[in-house]
C-alpha cells in the first residue's frame, strides 16, 4: 500500500497530478478540493489511497488525511465507487460532505452526478454517526493560481469530460456560465458551477 507520496509536482489538472518521487512520476487522481489545496508549489505532499481493479491500479491522492478518511468512508457505501467518491468531494469540500451526511441533507447528496435518491439515503444512513468522528480541522482553501479566460474554459471543458460529462453539454455550460457571469476567470469556479448545472 502506497500510504503517501513526497515529491517535486511535475504536472497539475483538475482531475490529476503527476509526482515525481525519486526519478519515478506517479499520475494521482485528485478531487477539485485537492487541486485548489495544491497551488503552485513544486513541493508537495498527497495522502494517498491505491484501489487495484482487474484492469487497472489507480492512485487517489489527497491534501489532508482527514478528506482521505472520508474518501474511504464513502468507499465502504454499497453503490459508491471511487469515482463517484471523488465526484462527492469535487462537487463539496469535506467539510460541506460532512455536514450534508450529518444533517441528513439527501438533495445535497442527490445534487451529485450519478447519486439518486437511494444511494443518498444508503450514505447518509451508513455514514451519519461515523463523520462526527473525523476531525474538521481541514485548513482552508488556498487561492490556485488564475489563469485567462480561454485557457480556464479548456482545462475545466478536459477535467469535466474527464469525469465522465458529455462534451457538448459541458461545453454549453461553460458558455453559458461565462456569459452569466464574466467574472468567472478560474479553472476551479468554472468547474464547481458546471457541476451544479450539469
Amino acid at each position: 500500500m502506497i500510504h503517501h507520496l513526497r515529491g517535486r509536482l511535475v504536472e497539475k489538472t483538475p482531475t490529476y497530478a503527476v509526482i515525481e518521487c525519486a526519478g519515478v512520476g506517479y499520475q494521482v487522481h485528485i478531487s477539485l478540493h485537492t487541486f485548489e489545496q495544491l497551488g503552485q508549489d513544486e513541493s508537495v505532499l498527497l495522502h494517498t489511497h491505491l484501489v487495484v481493479r482487474e484492469d487497472a491500479q489507480l492512485l487517489y491522492g489527497f491534501a489532508h488525511p482527514e478528506e482521505r478518511e472520508l474518501f474511504l468512508m464513502l468507499l465502504g457505501v454499497s453503490g459508491v465507487g471511487a469515482n463517484t467518491a471523488r465526484m462527492i468531494l469535487s462537487s463539496m469540500d469535506p467539510n460541506s460532505a460532512r455536514n450534508a451526511i450529518q444533517q441528513g441533507d439527501v438533495n445535497a447528496m442527490k445534487s451529485v452526478k450519478g447519486i439518486g435518491a437511494k444511494t443518498a439515503q444508503r450514505i447518509i444512513i451508513d455514514l451519519q454517526d461515523k463523520v462526527g468522528a473525523l476531525s474538521s480541522a481541514d485548513a482552508p482553501f488556498l487561492a490556485a493560481a488564475k489563469a485567462s479566460g480561454n485557457n480556464s474554459r479548456q482545462d475545466a471543458l478536459v477535467a469535466l469530460t474527464t469525469l465522465g460529462f458529455d462534451r457538448s453539454r459541458c461545453e454549453k455550460t461553460l458558455d453559458q456560465i461565462l456569459k452569466d457571469s464574466p467574472a468567472l476567470d478560474t479553472v476551479e469556479d468554472l468547474i464547481k458551477h458546471a457541476l451544479k448545472r450539469l
